[in-house]
């Protein structure tokens, strides 16, 4: 029987992660310290934080709170369910379809497997896991055209994997040697924002610059004025990608009240995965996130974040409305952060270990494998192939960061300005001159 311990052995593609189990033991701690408040699967709380008599408590994300129960397509044995507000997005969605998202999860996954065990062995400085999150990020990047523009957070590794972006060019951004990993433009993603909320500023600015270029384009204002009275789609659009956490942020709240009033057609994107760092959802706020959508006067939506196709049908149905002219939407994926928040946090000491596990039995990965085996769309074989794809990309990984070379120091000043730049230039000189003072042989490694 294969190792339960070594992702790299496990032929199931779910498993081929990371759990908390390495987190307790690089820290020496005990898993169950402290109790956990963060929200479970089926929307109840932790029996330390039961609701109040007059629904007040922090159990404020639950089911019969105004949010409602996230909408769903694939239950978590992978059976699929009709849905009329999500199925008339998912008319396309066949056997090769499902096989894709279900790779680019596992993946993604084994990815984040990878660059966890890389950081531990000190060869990137710093990680931030997605696992838990495939089916929240896979779902969403399938539903964007290739004009439309991401904005992410820092933990969007499968959404940059889906728009083009190469697993290693990830790796470097975190070993250090690159302020991007990629071009920006070629991906249509920006560079990641470690800048909590400040992303969702970024989103609206280009999407209101895409009305002011609309406006000003062939047919003018009036062109634009008419935007999705047939339907049909005028504009990119754009996605901002940020976590429950960021929903604290005031950027976030300055971004919801510009998208709205410029109805700029933007996405907001927020994983719920039930934890700020170590703060859980109910008690960041005492109403679910996608409630605050009405107060911004745009419409929200609450989704199972570990389903994919709830999450692309979504995803799908709300970029139609942005680029028809029909304005911003919130959607809230519930899911769950399963490792910690970066490869320097412990979660142990402020989660248990059954909620992890209440958790663990709505796996994303899990989800999707079962509904194709179900539809007879995965076998044995195909499934082994998945498996060597990832084995693949990690082997690739672990041979090339290692090889990845220092940075020049003319790259910082490259790409800061669209267009040459005379007081960027005079720096660049400066800067040479003053490395042309170090002369001696023993000085080569300064002027590196």
């Amino acid at each position: 029987m294969p190792s339960t311990t070594d992702p790299r052995t496990r032929h199931d593609l779910s498993r081929a992660g990371h759990d908390e189990s390495s987190v307790e033991s690089a820290h020496g701690g005990a898993r169950d310290r402290a109790p956990a408040v963060a929200g479970r699967p089926d929307g109840t709380a932790d029996a330390t934080t039961a609701t109040s008599a007059d629904g007040t408590g922090p159990d404020a994300q639950g089911p019969d709170a105004p949010g409602g129960s996230p909408e769903r397509v694939l239950a978590p044995d992978g059976t699929r369910h009709a849905h009329p507000g999500l199925d008339p997005w998912l008319t396309d969605v066949d056997d090769a379809l499902l096989r894709q998202l279900c790779t680019d999860m596992a993946v993604a996954r084994r990815v984040d497997t990878e660059a966890t065990a890389l950081q531990r062995q000190g060869q990137i400085g710093l990680w931030p896991p997605l696992l838990g999150q495939e089916a929240a990020q896979v779902g969403s990047a399938h539903a964007l055209r290739t004009d439309d523009f991401v904005f992410s957070s820092y933990r969007e590794h499968a959404v940059a994997m889906v728009r083009g972006v190469a697993p290693a060019d990830l790796l470097r951004v975190w070993r250090g040697v690159v302020g991007s990993g990629w071009d920006p433009y070629a991906a249509r993603m920006a560079p990641m924002q470690v800048i909590i909320g400040a992303q969702t500023l970024h989103a609206v600015g280009y999407a209101v610059g895409l009305l002011v270029e609309q406006a000003t384009g062939p047919g003018g204002a009036a062109a634009w004025g008419a935007a999705g009275s047939d339907g049909a789609e005028r504009t990119p659009a754009t996605v901002a990608y940020f976590g429950d956490g960021a929903t604290s942020q005031g950027d976030v709240h300055e971004a919801m009240t510009f998208a709205a009033t410029w109805s700029a057609p933007t996405v907001f994107f927020c994983q719920n995965n039930q934890w700020a760092i170590s703060e859980p959802v109910a008690l960041q706020s005492k109403v679910p996130l996608v409630e605050r959508a009405r107060g911004y006067g745009m419409p929200g939506v609450r989704v199972d974040g570990n389903d994919v196709l709830a999450v692309l049908a979504a995803t799908r149905r709300a970029l139609h409305r942005a680029r028809t002219g029909g304005g911003p939407t919130l959607i809230e994926a519930v899911t769950y952060r399963m490792g910690p928040h970066t490869t320097a946090d412990d979660p142990t000491r402020y989660r248990t270990s059954a909620d992890v596990e209440a958790w663990r039995d709505q796996d994303p990965v899990d989800r999707l494998t079962a509904h194709l085996r179900s539809l007879g769309a995965l076998d044995d074989a195909a499934e082994q192939a998945v498996q060597d794809t990832c084995d693949a990309v990690a082997a690739a990984l672990r041979a090339g960061i290692t090889a990845t070379p220092d940075p020049s120091w003319e790259a910082v000043f490259e790409h800061v300005y669209a267009e040459p730049h005379t007081a960027l230039d005079a720096e660049r000189d400066v800067y040479a001159r003053y490395l042309d003072g170090f002369t001696d042989a023993g000085d080569e490694e300064v002027r590196r």
